[in-house]
């Protein structure tokens, strides 16, 4: 049987299936009929028939489970709510804040299942939630609420050596990082070829097996571990300089060390989750108007829901997993021993105690700043980042600012600065940034002042520690934003 003539899940699609669990197993139902040598129009016709009378199959060998699944479905499709005639209400850090930021997060406000919200300093757009926003919901998910990199998060190791060691060895340094990860998209940039791949625990993980789009995902996460993608990701030598004693981190006030910081997410399995499954939010809840349907939510009670959960935290693990692998590579190669380290992230959804009740609190670019709980807040590729202790501050719901944020878009920002511009500032303060090819949109003036956002939120969080690169690396500006084709024209970047 040729590939191109099996039954797809578009071809469900246009018959009018909803994504989702159910259309999965019809497909694999489909390919179980096509096997034993049904032609793909008689598939979907029988498929069809169990959809329009799923009763008269229930005890059906074949196709049992799936008329099960539709039952439960048509019968278990809560009637849909509306949107709510005021906001909660929620607190906002900072000041400054874009139109459509302050717009998503009023949006998010309205939504019926929300209970309690908050705005950190470093917030501008994103999709559904604005980035920097923080959202408690009840019994519910939404895919993007919690983004498009699952579980980006900051990793920072602490070396007993002086920053002076860099100075005195930069070559050493500069080779240890540039051939121990990779920056990009696709299999050229973005993924380790198959002689140089990376192994680690988490790859045998039987829950891989436990979801079909885990199983789909497993042999990208394979060539991708121990990667960095593009965007505002970012791994570097900096200069850590200690504000008070930290003894969980064997620091003394005054203390000067070098330390490895890197930023990136889930790569390709994080973007893969959160579209498919806000096609299926979306699909669930067909009334939502069109400002409100980025903010398509799965209960978690229903099969969506829970594979949504599942993947969502297998994301995370993976995202862990390539920071610890980064961080192994690097410092070895640099013949470095970590004394201690600081990892967190963002981008993700916790089962948290709020207002008396469990809630799932969503922090889209916001960073979990809990009682004592230890934290990495970056500031730019030529701006200083702090290592943070939360207050525990609850109006926040325990959340603080992820970064130092953007005043504006990324195009605005290549409008208005030049690489000599960047390269400037960098130079002023004696940093190397290894690929000059990076984008104006991540120099140092495409963000907001650091130290003005880190003002903004002191009662969230005390700054114990701060960090200053000395030496960057991120992806190119010609991996994130296209490549040529034919002709040398530009091609539009897939989004």
């Amino acid at each position: 049987m040729a590939e191109e003539q099996k039954v797809t899940g578009r071809d469900l699609i246009q018959e009018g299936w909803q994504p989702g669990p159910v259309m999965g197993e019809a497909l694999a139902i489909a390919e179980t009929l096509q096997n034993d040598g049904l032609e793909r129009a008689e598939v979907l016709q029988r498929l069809n028939q169990v959809r329009q009378a799923p009763f008269d199959y229930k005890s059906d060998a074949l196709y049992g489970v799936l008329a099960q699944r539709l039952i439960e479905l048509e019968q278990h499709s809560p009637a849909q709510p509306g949107i709510r005639d005021e906001p909660i209400s929620y607190r906002m850090w900072g000041e400054d804040f874009e139109p459509q930021t302050l717009q998503q997060m009023e949006n998010a406000a309205h939504l019926p299942i929300s209970q309690a919200g908050a705005l950190m300093p470093d917030g501008h757009p994103g999709y559904g939630l604005p980035i920097g926003g923080v959202l408690a919901t009840e019994n519910s998910v939404i895919p993007y609420g919690v983004g498009m990199d699952i579980a980006c998060r900051l990793r920072l190791s602490i070396f007993e050596e002086s920053p002076n060691i860099l100075t005195a060895q930069r070559d050493r340094f500069r080779k240890a990082l540039t051939f121990n990860t990779r920056f990009g998209l696709g299999k050229r940039d973005g993924e380790w070829h198959p002689g140089e791949r990376r192994n680690h625990p988490l790859l045998d993980d039987p829950r891989w097996e436990e979801s079909a789009i885990l199983r789909r995902l497993h042999d990208k996460a394979v060539r991708q571990m121990g990667t960095s993608g593009t965007s505002n990701h970012f791994a570097e030598w900096a200069a850590l300089t200690a504000l008070e004693d930290a003894p969980q981190l064997g620091l003394q006030a005054g203390d000067t060390r070098l330390c490895f910081v890197t930023h990136s997410g889930s790569r390709g399995m994080g973007a893969t989750i959160a579209q498919e499954y806000t096609r299926i939010a979306k699909s669930l809840h067909p009334q939502l108007p069109k400002k409100y349907q980025e903010l398509a939510w799965l209960g978690l009670d229903g099969e969506a829901g829970q594979e949504y959960w599942l993947a969502m935290n297998m994301a995370g693990d993976f995202a862990s997993a390539c920071h610890q692998t980064i961080h192994q590579t690097v410092i070895a190669a640099a013949g470095l021993e970590t004394a201690a380290f600081v990892e967190n992230h963002h981008n993700f959804a916790w089962e948290e105690e709020h207002q008396g009740k469990t809630l799932v609190v969503h922090r889209k670019g916001a960073t979990p700043a809990g009682k004592d709980v230890l934290g990495v807040i970056p500031g730019t590729m030529g701006d200083k980042g702090y290592i943070v202790v939360g207050l525990g501050n609850e109006g926040s719901l325990n959340s603080s600012s992820h970064g130092a944020g953007r005043p504006r878009s990324r195009t605005a920002s290549k409008q208005m600065i030049t690489r000599h511009q960047r390269d400037a500032y960098l130079r002023q303060r004696g940093i190397e940034l290894l690929n000059p090819e990076a984008g104006v949109d991540e120099a140092p003036q495409a963000y907001k002042d650091p130290a003005a956002v880190m003002a903004q939120q002191m009662d969230l969080v005390r700054p114990i520690a701060t960090f200053m690169p000395l030496m960057v690396m991120m992806a190119s500006d010609k991996q994130f934003g296209g490549k040529k084709g034919k002709g040398g024209k530009k091609r539009k970047r897939r989004r």
